[in-house]
This record gives C-alpha cells, structure tokens and sequence, in this order.
C-alpha cells in the first residue's frame, strides 16, 4: 500500500440543516448529447440563499442522465458518447424496440451513468472541482423536454 506524501484537511465545520427548497429545472434538449446545467443549479443555490449543506438533482426519465465530467476539454464528453455508443450499440438485437432503435440504447445508458447527483455546497458555492461541471445527458436522438428535481438540504440566510 502507498503511503501518501502529504496529507491536509481543514478543520470540519457544523451548521444546523433547518432549510428545504426544492424546484423543477426544465430543459429542451436538441438530441444526443451533454447540456452543461451547473450555472442553472447556482443559480437555483443563489435563489434559495443556500449557505452550507448538499443540492440533490434528480431527472424524472429513464432514456437521459445526469453525470458529473470534465468542462475544459470538449473532446472528453466526444470519447465519453463514443464509449456509450459501444457499450450499447443501436445495431444489437434489442427486444425492446418500440419507440425506435435508440430506445433500448438510452436505457441502457442511463443504469451505466446516473438518474440523481448530490453535490455538497459550501459557502454558498457547489463543491465541485476546477474543472467539474454538472451535465444532463440526452441518450436519444430526437429532442425530448426533460425535467430535473433540485433539491438543496441544509443551512441558509
């Protein structure tokens, strides 16, 4: 086993969880493909005067995701649908074919990525890294409105 070379942690912080807020986030995709929403969901912390404590995002679908990937490299969410598309080819023999060939595919994609995210927040801020951001990811290929539940737990102003 490796043993590190330094570690750090900053002293742990307590507040009281005494808030609630919760919001349906709407989004019209234009087909397969990752939409960034991290600015709607500071967005939605800034609405709710979140302070400290966890946002949860929730999508009500089972043919689109949420994922949280790479925002300085478009090349990162390219390779990131080339693995999808080979995990889950639209070419296979799939059963379950009634809404068309991408259909099994997009359900398939969506058990390997993730219906619900939960980020911390701190100060206010998501927690997420420098270059994290938060992604719907659209898994058929014509458009389809989705929508995303928000949901912050935790202490606010």
């Amino acid at each position: 086993m490796a043993t590190p070379k330094s570690l750090s942690r900053t002293p742990p912080s307590s507040v009281a969880a005494n808030t609630i807020v919760s919001s349906l986030l709407t989004v019209q995709t234009s087909g397969t493909g990752f939409t960034d929403l991290t600015s709607e969901v500071a967005k939605f912390l800034r609405d709710a005067a979140a302070r400290e404590g966890t946002v949860t995002l929730f999508i009500r679908h089972t043919s689109a995701s949420l994922t949280i990937q790479e925002n300085a490299d478009p090349t990162v969410l390219a390779d990131l649908s080339t693995a999808l598309n080979r995990l889950a080819p639209e070419n296979a023999p799939w059963r379950h074919d009634a809404e068309g060939p991408d259909d099994m595919p997009a359900h398939i994609k969506t058990m390997l990525t993730s219906t619900s995210l939960q980020v911390p927040v701190l100060q206010g801020a998501l927690a997420l890294g420098t270059w994290q951001a938060i992604y719907l990811v659209e898994h058929r290929a014509r458009p389809h409105r989705r929508e995303i539940v928000l949901q912050f737990v935790g202490a606010a102003d």
